[in-house]
């Protein structure tokens, strides 16, 4: 019996994590979506809602390997890296973080860490444009230092049990089918559809 799968989406606003999670979750069966939000402390105290959030998340899952279903989620401890090593929090996370990459490998799971990113400068600016973020004021820099920190994470992650797929964006009818490809997800995504669905985080 082939095992779960849990594939997390990071990267920056802009970059269409909702609007891929929507799409994993209508096409993959017996599939739990679940968006994740950070702590609003930046605090040594927000650290520590924050471990404590995500160690219960990883005991969770670990009860859930015997259920067949696999889980997709929109963020998760990934951002709360990014966003310390960028200076967005009061503290570093690091340690935390290498905790959590440890318990999360160990887990029963096929883990894919897909990380979104936009290589037109031009294209992400415009979507920004169209997008309000309550946790960051609009930069364009801003985003774009993330989705570098981003990428970093993954290549870092290169010798771990964790598959790391970056996809870009520009054009969302190909990230569709290269996700298909590398999911084995049969369904092939309608350009009529892609048109009408607006590109959010």
């Amino acid at each position: 019996m082939s095992r779960n799968r849990m594939i997390i989406v990071e990267g920056p606003q802009g970059t269409g994590k909702s609007t891929l999670t929507n799409y994993l979750r209508d096409n993959i069966p017996s599939s739990n979506l679940q968006r994740l939000s950070g702590q609003r402390d930046k605090t040594i105290n927000g650290k520590v809602l924050s471990e404590k959030m995500y160690f219960i998340l990883l005991n969770y899952l670990k009860a859930m390997e015997s259920i067949p279903m696999d889980f997709v989620f929109d963020r998760n401890f990934f951002s709360e890296e990014v966003y310390a090593r960028l200076g967005y929090k009061e503290y570093s996370f690091t340690d935390v973080y290498n905790s959590l990459i440890d318990k999360l490998c160990a887990l029963d799971y096929d883990i894919y860490l897909i990380l979104l990113f936009v290589q037109n400068k031009e294209v992400f600016y415009e979507r920004l444009k169209r997008e309000h973020h309550s946790y960051q004021s609009f930069s364009i820099e801003n985003s774009m230092n993330q989705q570098k920190c981003y990428l970093e994470l993954g290549e870092e992650l290169k010798n771990t049990n964790i598959k790391v797929i970056p996809i870009a964006t520009d054009d969302f009818s190909l990230a569709y089918n290269k996700i298909n490809e590398l999911l084995s997800i049969n369904v092939q995504a309608d350009s009529n559809d892609l048109e009408k669905q607006k590109i959010k985080r």
